[in-house]
């Protein structure tokens, strides 16, 4: 059995088994007072019994801490005691820009804003070719798989203003990505609309969607014409039955608010639990009372949201001086308010953000520093940010660890969800349709703690 992939994105597939069979699993989605024996056959679980205490492992189980990274390969490794190690269904990343990944030896950014990335990639562009822009594709993906993650939603660039060939060479490169990645990691696409009023005009957003694209994205708060844009774009969403997903207000001006527009929209075509808004970096801008406003109105519509701390801290408040704004949206209010809200990647390694490496966890202690949000409780829900939310958002069905089920999981080298956080473990056993994808094993030596 061989693991596929590596940091520079080659891929070989592993053998599919029959079998999987699990001990001392921690399911801290499910129920945390107990552990777990878990049975997949065939790619799919078949019974998750909670134990009355923790199991002796006999000949048969292999300790996944006496396990080596190539016993997997070569031995088979279909019965094992996670000996109470953390379990969670397969990250699902709701926000990325995988064709962007990797491009910041080519793009710099010198101010660090977000105004400078855009214009710098979108000049860019036209020296990109199609396999160039698959590779970055395939390699941030498969990097991500490494970490835990089987599920993206990445946002594409469909720079129409350099040519409606480097527009479709994005199309057509992601495309071919999803079809190779098949069986590894679930691929939506979502093409940038342009705005300024081109989307009314322009008849390759029809085509895109023709051609195989999961829906439509778009950044109508940097338009001239926010309100006509977003109009075309619920028209030709609505057209095709797809999802909208929006960047939305990523501003430090509190008055950038197509957000409340959005809403209108969404209730208008009664597409709620069918349009996406990220960033919402404005709403951490403005008055509480206005925000709170806006955000009952975004519950109240039916609007999923994602918040991109990360990239979001490293590009705002570039023109504050003392006390610097972050960006971050209110992350808090809107888990209050009951708006589906999930953590996201966004860029790695691109003019946007120079960090980054796609590891969900990563982002999600980010966001518990970004949020305040350290108790039991709130890093639970960090979890449920990164796992059942965005599956929500993407509309996975038979998602999670349940009987049915694909067997599609993460097992982090941790003993409890606040160790996860504390000490993110270098440990991960990622499986998905019948087979490991990837494990990563540290040895330890000297200490025994």
């Amino acid at each position: 059995m061989a693991r596929i992939g590596n940091e520079n994105g080659e891929l070989t597939m592993s053998m599919g088994c029959g079998k999987l069979h699990l001990i001392n699993a921690a399911l801290p989605l499910t129920d945390e007072r107990t552990l777990f024996e878990l049975i997949a056959e065939d790619g799919r679980w078949t019974q998750i019994r909670p134990q009355t205490g923790y199991l002796e492992a006999g000949p048969d189980y292999a300790a996944v801490s006496q396990a080596a990274a190539d016993s997997f390969r070569e031995d088979k490794r279909f019965a094992l005691d996670l000996e109470g190690r953390q379990m969670l269904p397969g990250l699902v990343d709701a926000h990325m820009h995988l064709d962007k990944a990797y491009s910041l030896p080519k793009v710099g950014n010198r101010s660090g804003t977000l105004l400078e990335a855009i214009r710098n990639y979108k000049e860019a562009a036209p020296g990109f070719t199609k396999e160039e822009i698959k590779a970055r594709i395939r390699k941030a993906a498969l990097k991500a798989v490494s970490y835990g993650t089987t599920a993206i939603r990445t946002h594409l660039d469909f720079n129409l203003g350099a040519g409606a060939k480097i527009a479709f060479d994005t199309v057509h490169a992601a495309l071919e990505a999803k079809e190779e990645l098949k069986g590894i990691v679930d691929l939506q696409l979502f093409p940038m609309c342009p705005y300024n009023g081109a989307v009314p005009d322009r008849g390759e957003v029809e085509e895109a969607l023709k051609l195989g694209m999961t829906g439509i994205g778009g950044a109508p708060h940097l338009s001239e014409t926010p309100e006509r844009d977003i109009d075309r774009i619920f028209e030709l969403a609505a057209r095709y039955g797809v999802p909208i997903d929006l960047h939305t207000d990523e501003s430090d001006d509190p008055g950038k608010r197509t957000v409340s527009y959005i809403a209108d929209k969404t209730v208008e075509y009664g597409y709620q639990g069918k349009v996406t808004v990220d960033h919402l970096c404005a709403l951490s801008a403005m008055e509480d009372r206005e925000a709170d406003g806006l955000i009952r109105k975004m519950a109240d519509a039916g609007l999923f949201a994602v918040t991109l701390p990360p990239v979001n801290m490293y590009l705002q408040g570039r023109g504050d001086r003392g006390l610097i704004r972050r960006g971050t949206t209110r992350v808090r209010e809107l888990i209050a308010a009951g708006v589906p809200l999930a953590s996201a990647s966004d860029n790695i390694q691109d003019p946007f953000h120079p960090f980054g490496c796609g590891d969900l966890l990563q982002i999600g202690l980010i966001t518990a520093y970004a949020a305040h949000m350290g108790s039991p409780a709130e890093l639970r829900h960090i979890l449920r940010m990164l796992t059942d939310i965005p599956a929500r958002i993407l509309g996975l069905e038979r998602y999670g660890i349940a009987a049915g089920n694909p067997a599609d999981f993460v097992v982090l080298g941790s003993r409890s969800v606040d160790e996860l956080f504390a000490e993110p473990p270098a440990d991960r056993l990622v499986y998905k349709h019948g087979r490991w994808l990837h494990v990563s094993l540290l040895q330890r030596s000297g200490f025994d703690y």
